[in-house]
């Protein structure tokens, strides 16, 4: 076949651009092969109780392992210390109390949240750079735990709940969302617990924080509790045993981590040690380097700029959360945590640990730390210690959570006073870190564009309340009328500028 020079020309063109877009096919596909796949693996209801962390009542080889050739950050911290408004902030890479979703299950009712125009959440991110994107129970069978304060579409963040079911050579972003300490709260979760374990904890064998009575009720939920971490470290092995089995684990970033503390009277929701601090791993040894111990301050936003940071996407710069490696690091020299509304409990606090201090602000002192709240209410415990503090059987340290009123201001040394008992606020030896810590979190509120410095509205709170009433009503109709009585109790504080 002849071709006239011009047409020779033509077809050399055309062949050669058909090589190059082959070419840059086959460098895109293998860049997709290399990018790491992603996964956390997020956790309710548990402080820092594993083996690794110094444990020694609970069996955790898996997270220890995982520990042992990872990365652990050992101060880490949640920035809420419940769920909803930890999850809120952690899908986003940002204060809760920026975006408004710091009160624990907000938006529920017909008046909604809305994140700030242009805002995508984490997965959103993720998908976008053509990453397979996933939530999903411990096993991977159903929907994962979301609890966003906003309003969303599931379907604008995930692809599914397994990450099989992506296309060839296609990277994920995984979530597995565990119960962690809310094994205990359910009896078929907690019964799982009991047959899963080949021996128990039992509650002769546990020591109780000195801020709580050593009580067969406490002593045993505690062993409970323990327990629950034992069996989460399986769920945990089997999610390890996934993705070994489905031979990705070599090109994973694994990133292990708590919501909060323990749902106990000083843990969850409340921020001292026991609420905030969170155990932290990264493993992936391609990825993040040989094993260390890092003792820098992070808050858990850190999370969402570290994982898009590994996977080459880039980081929002409105994004509050900061990558843990690499150039673009930067430490942090304090972290701020917030307590706002939980349920139908409204309260107000915040606190900001720098070195081996810390310091909580109280903006509703004439409160009681135990306001009325039915989830916390619920819980065995509670009954328990308002019984022995009324009975007056409780000594000095275990009576700080029972009191009526609060101090505005609360300063702990932890090197010296880890458990938070021993208040330094008035304490003349301390105004100045006193002072420095004021002037950190009054500049934290301006900057971050704090939420909480306003009241929520009447109206948002109104609606918020009806569809937890409404469940409550149909479910526990006798819990209902406590309920009720919660919260015209929040309104008449208020009224009164309680």
């Amino acid at each position: 076949m002849n071709f006239k020079p011009l047409n020779m020309l033509i077809v050399l063109l055309v062949l050669t651009l058909i090589m190059s877009a082959r070419t840059v096919a086959a460098k895109t596909a293998a860049n997709t092969k290399q990018r790491p796949n992603i996964v956390w693996i997020l956790v309710d209801d548990m402080s820092c109780h594993f083996g690794y962390q110094g444990e020694k009542l609970v069996e955790t080889p898996h997270v220890d392992q995982l520990a042992r050739e990872g990365v652990v950050f050992r101060n880490a911290y949640a920035t809420a210390p419940v769920c909803s408004t930890f999850r809120s902030a952690l899908i986003t890479g940002m204060y809760q109390t920026t975006i408004g979703a710091h009160h624990h299950r907000s938006s529920r009712g017909t008046l909604k949240i809305n994140l700030p125009a242009g805002m995508q959440t984490v997965p959103e991110l993720f998908r976008k750079a053509g990453y397979y994107t996933t939530n999903a129970n411990p096993e991977g069978t159903r929907p994962g735990k979301e609890d966003y304060n906003f309003a969303y579409q599931k379907s604008d963040l995930y692809d599914g709940v397994d990450w099989t079911k992506r296309a060839n050579g296609q990277p994920f972003f995984a979530q597995y969302q565990l119960q962690g300490g809310k094994l205990r709260n359910v009896d078929r979760w907690y019964d799982e617990v009991k047959t899963g374990l080949d021996t128990l904890i039992t509650a002769d064998e546990v020591t109780l924080p000195p801020y709580y009575p050593d009580h067969p009720v406490i002593g045993e939920d505690w062993a409970a509790y323990l327990n629950s971490v034992s069996y989460t470290d399986k769920q945990v092995g089997r999610i390890l045993d996934k993705l070994k089995q489905e031979q990705v684990l070599d090109n994973t970033i694994l990133f292990f981590l708590t919501d909060h503390g323990i749902s106990h009277a000083r843990g969850k929701q409340f921020l001292y040690e026991e609420g905030l601090k969170i155990p932290f791993i990264v493993w992936g040894p391609k990825f993040v380097g040989a094993k260390s111990l890092r003792d820098e301050l992070i808050a858990h936003i850190d999370l969402s700029a570290t994982s898009l940071a590994l996977a080459g996407i880039d980081i929002p710069t409105t994004m509050q959360g900061r990558p843990l490696f690499g150039p673009d690091a930067r430490p942090r020299t304090y972290v701020v945590s917030a307590r706002d509304r939980c349920d139908e409990t409204v309260d107000h606090i915040r606190s900001v640990r720098k070195g081996n201090f810390k310091y909580i602000r109280n903006y509703l002192p004439e409160r009681p730390y135990l306001q009325p709240c039915r989830y916390k209410d619920g819980k065995p415990f509670v009954p328990v210690l308002r019984e022995l503090y009324a009975a007056g059987k409780l000594n000095a340290a275990q009576s700080l959570h029972l009191a009526e009123t609060r101090p505005e201001e609360e300063l702990y040394d932890l090197t010296n006073d880890p458990w938070e008992i021993h208040n330094l606020a008035d304490d003349a030896a301390y105004q100045e870190q006193l002072t420095e810590f004021r002037c950190l979190l009054a500049n934290w509120e301006l900057d971050t564009d704090d939420r909480g410095r306003f009241p929520e509205s009447e109206a948002m709170y109104d609606s918020d309340m009806k569809p937890y009433l409404n469940k409550s009503r149909k479910r526990e109709p006798e819990q209902a009328a406590i309920l009720e009585a919660n919260i015209q109790l929040m309104k008449r504080w208020r009224a009164e500028g309680k």
